[in-house]
């Protein structure tokens, strides 16, 4: 067979390999359309990325508030679908395009999230690493029993060791005579995970992927300098506060507890005795997370129920009643992060992220509690219609974009090494 004929087969095996997968859509592989879809407890975003290269710009966004969910999980299917249709129709108008069966990643959340490390060994028989063997000891490594309520929703390599050689980030190309690696497993509730997709696809979308929305809003608020130094990301939702600890590049722990915002409004709303969205009003307007530095002469009108007049308290009752929630949630983290060990390997500090990083005087609350640096994570590493997402309240929808991405750059490359062995596999046989 001549050159010219061996190049026309190795072009259709390339585009045979670029089609076999049917999991995904014409545009996503095309890397143009990546699409964040952030189900929570109190507000459900959807976000429309258009992908050129590692460049991300922003092309529509739709916001609305959500029902049919409690502390992250689909309470009510019909409310839930109700609210994704119309986060999706907005961000369709905003962007100009149709999002009908587009494939979409979904961030999860909830107190039935569990995540842990497990290890997983191979033999290489001293010849060189190639992506196969990484394939395969990861694929060790999750074999690990877990509960049978519960699915694997990611592994994440943290690091690999080849021989006595530790810390090695990508082990492709060395030789040793054994490959060992340390993944994190994060698993979800099979019941919670079925709710939501089934969610997504009553309202016409396909999932891509379900992603712990911590993981997401990592990459849209964390820098590589503070994955490398050490960091814990805060990510207070609604419903839920989730926990996620990088060092040395990767991820190291992740936790999940069933208290958020949601709790701080409910709060003020026992306790004031006011409707719940006077309470979450009154949060906004008036609320904090130290109640020292309020005057105790302002006073604040609080509505009632039924046809009372609004009572007089002073802004120091309801920011007390906040502070004490507060406190609770930032002690529940620092707790876990000293019982997992990771409390002296943060020396980036705590980033705080979702809408209740908004509350005034957040950080030096958390400053006094961590006793190490503390910031507030806006969303960066984006262009386009920025100004909608600057919010701690948005980093979980800007993110799954940005998980979308480096997904699809993942994909590209396992791509591009099936067609070269393709290639390779036909000139042998020529």
């Amino acid at each position: 067979m001549d050159d010219k004929k061996i190049d026309i087969e190795l072009d259709r095996a390339e585009l045979v390999v670029a089609d076999s997968d049917g999991d995904q859509p014409d545009n996503y592989r095309t890397g143009e359309l990546v699409v964040g879809l952030d189900i929570g407890t109190t507000k459900i975003c959807c976000v429309v990325g258009e992908v050129s290269g590692n460049d991300i710009e922003i092309i529509g966004v739709g916001t609305v508030p959500s029902k049919g969910l409690k502390k992250g999980v689909v309470v009510n299917i019909e409310s839930t679908v109700d609210s994704i249709r119309e986060a999706v129709r907005l961000a369709e108008e905003d962007a100009g395009c149709d999002l009908r069966s587009t494939y979409v990643y979904v961030g999860i959340a909830g107190n039935h999230i569990k995540g842990f490390n497990s290890p997983g060994i191979i033999a290489v028989n001293n010849r060189e690493i190639k992506q196969v063997d990484i394939d395969e000891v990861i694929a060790a490594a999750r074999t690990v029993k877990i509960s049978e309520n519960q699915q694997i929703i990611h592994v994440m390599p943290q690091e690999y060791m080849v021989d006595d050689h530790t810390g090695i980030q990508n082990p492709i190309g060395m030789t040793g005579v054994r490959l060992v690696t340390n993944v994190h497993i994060v698993t979800a509730d099979i019941g919670a995970v079925h709710n939501l997709v089934t969610c997504c696809n009553k309202a016409g979308l396909e999932v891509a992927e379900l992603v712990l929305e911590s993981i997401a809003s990592a990459n849209a608020v964390l820098s590589r300098d503070e994955m490398e130094l050490g960091v814990a990301l805060i990510d207070i939702g609604g419903g839920t506060t989730d926990l996620a600890v990088f060092c040395d590049g990767t991820i190291r722990h992740t936790c999940e507890i069933g208290l958020g915002g949601h709790n701080l409004t409910n709060d003020l709303s026992v306790g004031l005795r006011t409707p719940l969205q006077e309470a979450e009003r009154l949060k906004e307007d008036y609320g904090g997370a130290i109640s020292s530095v309020i005057k105790p002469n302002l006073v604040v009108d609080v509505p009632t129920v039924g046809d009372r007049e609004p009572r007089k308290v002073t802004q120091k009752v309801l920011v007390d009643i906040i502070e004490a929630r507060i406190v609770e949630i930032l002690e529940m983290m620092n707790s876990e992060l000293v019982a997992s060990g990771q409390k002296n390997k943060i020396n980036g500090g705590v980033v705080i992220t979702g809408g209740t990083g908004l509350l005034p005087n957040l950080v030096e609350l958390a400053e006094q509690i961590f006793d190490i640096p503390v910031r507030i994570g806006y969303p960066t590493g984006m262009s386009g219609k920025v100004d909608v997402l600057h919010s701690p309240r948005c980093t979980t929808g800007a993110g799954l974009v940005m998980f979308g991405r480096d997904k699809r750059d993942e994909m590209s490359r396992k791509e591009n090494t099936l067609v070269s062995r393709v290639k390779d596999w036909i000139k042998k046989i020529m």
